[in-house]
């Protein structure tokens, strides 16, 4: 474990959890944006799901690449690496002038961001102490937040005003901004080293193996399945609200910043409350909590906006409140020395769940001769269904026992599955 100061332990959380921020608000504001974009592009729902699965799809088959060289590299170099990357695709994506040069940008982005997610969970995992750590998901976690009640507000509003290529070239500015922030801030990070490296040739072999492992395969399936039901339902709730409820797309801006206040808050207490009680108990707590939101709003009755508006709090705690605990639990299920590895595959997992849930609800959905969208309902039903698949299969999730992340020659496996010798 590293030495920081409570101070210095801070910044860094922070700075994660900004650099998050512009991570998921470079994917959220897509969807929100979707009207425009369609509107702009002249596609479908399912075309726009499209390029929305583009950036997970890719998301994920790079963080399984990344998986062989996360943890064969200093932290900080490979985050400042990405995150470069990431700051020039969303200037691609902003000088995008047709759908198919959009679809590549979003690909690309895909690629870059996708490996920022396990990259800054490791870090994570690498800095704070096991104790500690649901407390510390919960700050990083909170950009989720700050993305809702900030970026996205911020990015609709300059889409509707001033065209939706906008809000990518604000990204850019951010992450410029950020980035040298990070190359000043965030300190050399190779404590993951110190145990040696395997032979590059041993790279392939080792993540075939890593996939296959049967103590993380429950945890790979959860992940996927999670995501897969988070993506049917919200990457579609700015295009079903403008189509089947009259609401302006300006207006969705008034929703989404009143709707990630409470998130902001209540991310770092339901860390907490995962810390006191244990990341797999509220884990499923949160999830028979988040069915009632999630059927509510794929059944939403005519309601004025301000009805709407006030709903929307209660969507978004669920939906962030059972990320928090799930994020937390992945933490402890692999070894520290594997903890990179296993998270960045893992990431790769949730990309991929994410785009898959949003061509599958493109799929499902369609368009009335009226112009609204039907088959929401029913995104609806298979999400709870997987949603109560995932509550009933954490308890197939193994995880270790830690005393202040004590070496590997410490750590005694727990859990439902016992883990490999």
């Amino acid at each position: 474990m590293y030495s920081f100061t409570a101070s210095a332990e801070r910044r860094l959380l922070w700075l994660l959890a900004f650099t998050q921020f512009t991570v998921i608000m470079d994917f959220m504001v897509m969807m929100p944006l979707g009207p425009q974009i369609m509107r702009a592009f002249d596609i479908s729902p399912a075309a726009f799901a499209t390029a929305v699965s583009a950036y997970s799809w890719c998301a994920g088959l790079s963080g399984l690449l990344a998986s062989i060289y996360i943890d064969r590299s200093d932290r900080r170099s490979l985050l400042l690496t990405m995150y470069a990357l990431f700051s020039v695709s969303n200037l691609v994506c902003a000088c995008a002038g047709s759908f198919e040069v959009l679809l590549i940008a979003r690909a690309f982005a895909g690629i870059s961001g996708g490996v920022m997610t396990s990259l800054i969970m490791a870090i994570v995992g690498d800095v704070i102490p096991s104790h500690r750590r649901g407390a510390a998901t919960g700050i990083v976690m909170s950009a989720f937040s700050l993305a809702s009640v900030i970026g996205v507000p911020v990015g609709i509003a300059l889409g509707a005003h001033f065209g939706w290529s906008t809000p990518f070239f604000l990204l850019f500015g951010l992450t410029l901004v950020i980035g040298l922030i990070g190359y000043w801030l965030v300190p050399s990070l190779t404590a993951h080293l110190a145990g040696g490296l395997r032979p590059f040739s041993r790279a392939l072999p080792d993540l075939l193996k890593l996939i296959t492992e049967p103590r993380y395969r429950p945890a790979f399936l959860l992940s996927f399945s999670l995501m897969v039901a988070h993506m049917m339902v919200i990457a579609f709730i700015s295009p079903f609200l403008v189509a089947n409820h009259g609401v302006a797309p300006a207006s969705i801006a008034w929703m989404y910043c009143v709707g990630g206040i409470a998130p902001f808050f209540t991310s770092r207490l339901i860390g907490r409350l995962a810390d006191r009680y244990g990341h797999r108990r509220v884990l499923q707590v949160m999830l028979l909590i988040s069915l009632v939101p999630v059927l509510f709003l794929t059944h939403l009755p005519p309601l004025p906006f301000w009805a709407i508006v006030l709903f929307f709090p209660f969507f978004m705690v669920a939906m962030t409140g059972r990320m928090v605990p799930f994020q937390a639990l992945l933490t402890t299920v692999p070894k520290p020395q594997a903890r990179g590895a296993f998270l960045s595959v893992n990431s790769s997992f949730q990309s991929l769940g994410s785009g898959c849930g949003a061509w599958l609800g493109g799929m499902i959905l369609s368009t009335a001769a009226n112009g609204a969208i039907t088959g929401y309902g029913t995104v609806g039903w298979i999400a709870a269904a997987l949603a109560l698949c995932v509550c009933a299969g954490t308890a197939w999730v193994a995880t270790y026992t830690r005393s202040s992340d004590p070496g590997p020659d410490q750590i005694t496996p727990t859990g439902a599955i016992q883990p490999d010798s």
